[in-house]
């Protein structure tokens, strides 16, 4: 006997597509939010373990000697790396009593240098305003006054640290110290140097350490920015961290993204490919002492 009611094959219902659709778009934003929640673990656990054991160590080492980084015990300038300066035509650390020349940084040579572990950085090969390198070491002077440093990479490697960029490429942070002159517009005084800094990065550190954003105001800001140079400039609004997440120059071929940061032109320029290396900006961070 023939069956009256054949089985007849039926596809999905509008309903049924909706649900679907729906189980993956929250999918979808479950994995975009998981990232987004991983890289503010790890933009936290750099400012945690990396950057304020940095600022801890060097207020440690001014409690522990008496000066800032590098500077002389017996006569110190307050500028980092002062024992290398030089005033009147002496050493700074063996100026006489009596001095015609006033104590004040104007009066001081060879200042500005950055104290690095090792080689460090040559000026100029980060972005414009790279100082020239100190002869004192980092490490030399944190482990001779008895200060402990942060882990960083490890032994040795206490001044660098290592995170993966948005494009999740290895990125290595690194810290120096040095003095600016007065009107250096990235912040007069001793600084603490971050060089290897995503834009994203940057965006985040400056929130944390002066409640916002904003390149060069406050207490954390972008190197080598050029000074307001006009009286309406006083009190003007600041600068973002304008460089998006893309190397800003350098394509030397078709296929790979290479040589210097360029944050200027990296709102307009520059492949923006997802495997690209991003670019990177160097920050100061104005210390207490």
């Amino acid at each position: 006997m023939r069956n009256p009611h054949p089985h007849r094959s039926r596809g999905f219902t509008l309903v049924e597509m909706a649900i679907v659709l729906a189980v993956i778009g929250l999918i979808i934003g479950a994995i975009a939010i998981a990232k987004d929640v991983q890289r503010n673990a790890e933009y936290q656990k750099i400012a945690n373990k990396f950057v304020y054991q940095w600022k801890q160590a060097y207020d440690q080492y001014y409690q522990r000697t008496g000066a800032v980084l590098g500077d002389c015990q017996q006569a110190p300038t307050y500028m980092v790396n002062g024992s290398e300066t030089t005033i009147g035509g002496v050493n700074a650390c063996q100026r006489p009593g009596g001095q015609a020349t006033a104590g004040i940084p104007e009066n001081f040579t060879n200042t500005g240098l950055k104290i690095c572990e090792g080689q460090g950085y040559a000026p100029n090969t980060v972005g414009g305003g790279d100082a020239n390198l100190a002869t004192q070491t980092l490490r030399t002077l944190m482990t001779r006054a008895g200060v402990r440093l942060p882990p960083g990479r490890g032994e040795a490697h206490e001044d660098r640290y290592l995170y993966e960029d948005s494009n999740g490429n290895a990125t290595e942070l690194q810290v120096c110290f040095q003095w600016n002159a007065p009107g250096t517009a990235s912040g007069a005084g001793n600084v603490m140097v971050l060089r290897g800094l995503t834009p994203d990065l940057a965006r985040f550190l400056d929130q944390v350490i002066d409640g916002k954003a904003d390149s060069r105001e406050g207490r954390f800001r972008i190197q080598g920015r050029a000074a307001h140079a006009t009286a309406t400039d006083a009190n003007a609004p600041g600068t973002q961290w304008e460089a998006n997440n893309t190397i800003a120059s350098g394509i030397q071929t078709p296929d790979v993204a290479t040589g210097p940061a360029n944050p200027g032109a990296a709102t307009a320029t520059g492949r923006q490919f997802d495997e690209d290396r991003v670019a990177l900006l160097t920050a100061h961070w104005i210390m207490d002492q």
